[in-house]
């Protein structure tokens, strides 16, 4: 699983001036869906439903993350959630990982929380001034007290703020910080060599390798053999590093005599990142003729995702398969393929792949999808099989910044509600069917059955709805406060620091 890869990226959907010749050659190999739709168009929701087959909202989205009482608990860690190996990155990759780049997290309340200090710093200093010119009548208690109290204000949000590389980029092999903080120019040779590793101890078993990458996330952190090779740019250089790594492990598979007895499968958690970019230009991807990008709940740019399944000898090579399916039928599938079955006491919204790959099945298994940006609906999309017309309708879309552009720019990502999205009452309806780019909306005037089409799509999403039941969610604001007690740490906190395999060091 890429990372903000858009579907527009690949040269097997499109793209002729990227060089993707390894996960081309995947797709010539096995069969290529071109309506895969991730189940939210941000990283941890989707993640989430990939992994559990269900919205995240039904879960509480957990998808990261360590410790919930302790600071060796471990309750969020995948190998309390049915993993049995774990090498990587527990938390978010963010530009702060990078020393050379600007600081992401919380960048604003960051600059509003140093502001605030140097106009308090300033304040003290005056009234010091004043102390000794004689111009202000107050004790030097007084005004080391201020003095204190600004001190204290700067190490109470610096300690977590200032530093978020430490704290937040690190690397784990199973309950064991290995990296802290990681070192991002060896990380794609660590994990290269952890799923190679991986994949030759358990050739003479049945296994599942989750492999998820960090490209192409910002920082877009690229080797030198690969930078400036690309047409685009930084962003370009990392969409091809991750194909040469994605083509290691399938020769990994290859070489140990793994091809025609392994399901592989390549995907992204959600479109390109348009508002990513720099003074260098973009840093996100390209997601080809559809509307829209991360973040963006309803249009098909954020959602539209590659989808590339390979079994040699089990799966037709070089089919394409049109028909909407879903990141959440990877669980379903994956349960099938192995022969359990999938837990009966919740509800699952993926349906297994299986009968369509194969060719059993003509048609998806969803008949109605339901597309959500956080907790709220922005569209749904309804494949009438019959007629093989695709509907879709939006109920809310983001208001894109400036006024004209096609995302939300100087934002980071559109918002999923409140001021920075449009209420559509009665909704926009497109056919996608023909019009994929959703760039002309339907009327009544202009299509006949526009009165049936959202009112059909209206009782499905009642009926969905029907379904849904409040949990607590992960990210409140108690859980997503910075911890100190829980933070995972290699050495004596907060003295934190060591290199791969756990070598302690001083940086």
């Amino acid at each position: 699983m890429a990372d903000d890869l858009g579907i527009g990226d690949l040269g097997c959907y499109g793209n002729s001036t990227l060089r993707t010749p390894n996960i081309d050659r995947l797709a010539e190999e096995g069969v290529r869906l071109t309506q895969h739709l991730a189940a939210a168009p941000l990283c941890t929701p989707s993640r989430s439903s990939f992994l559990t087959g269900r919205h995240s909202f039904r879960s509480g989205k957990w998808h990261q993350g360590v410790n919930c009482e302790s600071r060796t608990d471990h309750c969020h860690h995948p190998l309390n959630h049915g993993f049995d190996y774990f090498y990587g990155m527990p938390f978010t990759l963010v530009n702060d990982c990078d020393p050379d780049r600007p600081p992401e997290v919380d960048a604003t309340t960051r600059a509003k929380l140093w502001l605030s200090t140097q106009m308090a710093a300033l304040a003290v200093l005056t009234i010091a001034v004043g102390k000794v010119c004689g111009l202000i009548s107050v004790s030097w208690k007084v005004v080391l007290g201020a003095a204190s109290l600004v001190f204290l204000f700067f190490v109470s949000w610096y300690a977590s703020f200032g530093f978020v590389r430490r704290w937040n980029c690190i690397l784990m092999r199973n309950h064991d910080v290995t990296e802290q903080p990681m070192d991002l120019e060896r990380t794609t040779s660590h994990m290269l060599r952890e799923a190679v590793s991986y994949i030759e101890r358990n050739k003479h078993q049945p296994f599942l390798l989750f492999l998820s990458l960090l490209h192409v996330h910002i920082p877009l952190v690229t080797t030198k053999q690969f930078l400036g090779k690309s047409q685009h740019g930084l962003y370009g250089d990392n969409v091809e590093e991750m194909d040469w790594l994605v083509g290691e492990v399938l020769n990994a598979i290859e070489e140990n005599g793994l091809k025609n007895t392994t399901f592989t499968y390549f995907t992204s958690d959600h479109g390109g990142h348009l508002e990513a970019r720099d003074e260098r230009g973009q840093l996100g991807g390209w997601n080809g003729i559809f509307r829209g990008g991360k973040g963006m709940g309803g249009w098909e740019g954020g959602i539209r995702v590659p989808g590339i399944f390979r079994w040699p000898g089990v799966l037709p090579a070089g089919r394409v398969i049109h028909e909407p399916t879903s990141l959440m039928d990877v669980f379903p599938t994956v349960v099938q393929l192995g022969g359990g079955e999938v837990p009966q006491d919740r509800v699952i919204d993926g349906r297994s792949l299986v009968p369509l790959l194969r060719g059993a099945a003509e048609h998806s298994a969803h008949e109605f999808l339901f597309h959500y940006c956080g907790k709220y609906l922005h569209a749904a999309r309804w494949h009438e099989k019959d007629s093989g017309r695709l509907w879709k309708v939006h109920y809310m879309t983001p208001r894109f910044h400036p006024k004209g552009a096609g995302a939300c720019y100087g934002r980071g990502v559109c918002p999923c509600s409140g001021d920075g999205v449009t209420q559509h009452s009665p909704p926009l309806l497109f056919e996608l069917s023909r019009d994929p780019s959703e760039a002309r909306p339907l009327s009544p005037g202009s299509e006949p059955l526009y009165h049936m089409v959202v009112a059909q799509v209206g009782e499905a999403v009642e009926q969905h709805r029907k379904t849904l039941s409040p949990v607590p969610t992960q990210f409140s604001l108690s859980n997503i406060i910075w911890k100190p007690w829980l933070q995972p740490c290699c050495g004596t906190f907060p003295f934190c620091a060591c290199g791969q395999d756990g070598d302690h060091s001083e940086t």
